[in-house]
């Protein structure tokens, strides 16, 4: 296992496994009738992986997955277990590695739309708002404000880019193209009824969820909730007390990380810089905040 100076698990390594297919954040293995999911502490932004990582993030994104696939209980998904003491034999020797950061799961067909749900108006949407009066193809009425809530959530579905390039927006009927006007449909309203969902919990806890995305497979012809669930990775998060219209809010979730590397003269392309401990530390509070608000519960590490 490779980790970096504050103890951040960057790379996995399990010899009794064939080696795994790394993704930004996941290291996933193959064992057999199922997947071993390992949320590591690697940190992206802006499509590239920064050289070190934010210790526990890799927990608090496993935790607050489980925790919603069981709050979505109506809806299906992936998750066979993440008790480590109900894991393949051959895992017996890095089951302290594993514990908390990884899940084992079923083994579904990913569908290969990303499915956006917005709430509020941030972020590349604004961008798009300020210049053509619509969100990702979606024509909108005049006077919003940054950071204002939108009349009503949408959907703006975007491809599945390999790592290293970008995701790209697309409409519906090109997500029709993709995956059927059936199943498109079905991932649309799904799509915005886990985010109205989880909004609605969020709001109790004092978080605003700004917008959110989400994964789909198909396993034996049924539609199920894949990868990561509204985690401050694929999330925003913003704290209601410290809500404004008219500027970007405070959030809870990788924007601060965002923020700072806007603030170099970096290119955005590899190699990223590294973090400095005053980010890494900052991020770390802001993940665990973000955990113990929406679960309810002290982070345990």
């Amino acid at each position: 296992m490779k980790r970096d100076a504050n103890g951040a698990l960057l790379e996995t390594d399990i010899p009794s496994l064939p080696p795994p297919r790394r993704g930004k954040v996941r290291d996933i293995y193959d064992v057999g009738d199922s997947l071993l999911f390992v949320a590591t502490d690697r940190i992206s932004a802006f499509d590239c992986v920064m050289p070190n990582g934010i210790p526990d993030k890799g927990k608090v994104l496993t935790g607050l997955s489980l925790f919603w696939f069981g709050f979505m209980h109506w809806m299906p998904n992936h998750l066979v277990t993440a008790d480590v003491g109900e894991y393949p034999a051959e895992l017996a020797d890095v089951l302290d590695d594993l514990a908390g950061r990884s899940m084992l799961v079923k083994k579904a067909d990913p569908l290969p739309v990303e499915c956006i749900a917005r709430g509020y108006l941030i972020g590349s949407g604004w961008k798009d708002y300020q210049k053509t009066g619509s969100l990702c193809g979606i024509s909108l009425r005049e006077g919003y404000r940054q950071a204002d809530k939108l009349d009503e959530p949408i959907f703006t579905p975007s491809t599945k880019a390999e790592q290293g390039l970008h995701d790209e927006n697309i409409s519906f009927d090109k997500a029709v193209e993709l995956v059927g006007a059936d199943m498109a449909e079905r991932m649309r309203d799904l799509t915005l009824k886990i985010y109205t969902t989880a909004a609605e919990h969020a709001a109790k806890r004092g978080i605003i969820l700004a917008d959110t995305k989400f994964e789909f497979g198909v396993l034996d012809g049924e539609l199920i909730l894949i990868d990561e669930v509204l985690t401050p990775d694929s999330s925003r998060f913003w704290p209601a007390d410290k809500y404004e219209v008219g500027c970007s809010p405070p959030s809870l979730d990788k924007q601060f990380v965002r923020d700072y590397l806007e603030t170099l003269d970096w290119g955005k392309t590899p190699p990223a810089p590294e973090l400095p401990d005053e980010i890494v530390w900052k991020t770390w509070e802001k993940y665990l905040d973000a955990y113990e608000r929406i679960a309810g519960r002290p982070f345990a590490s």
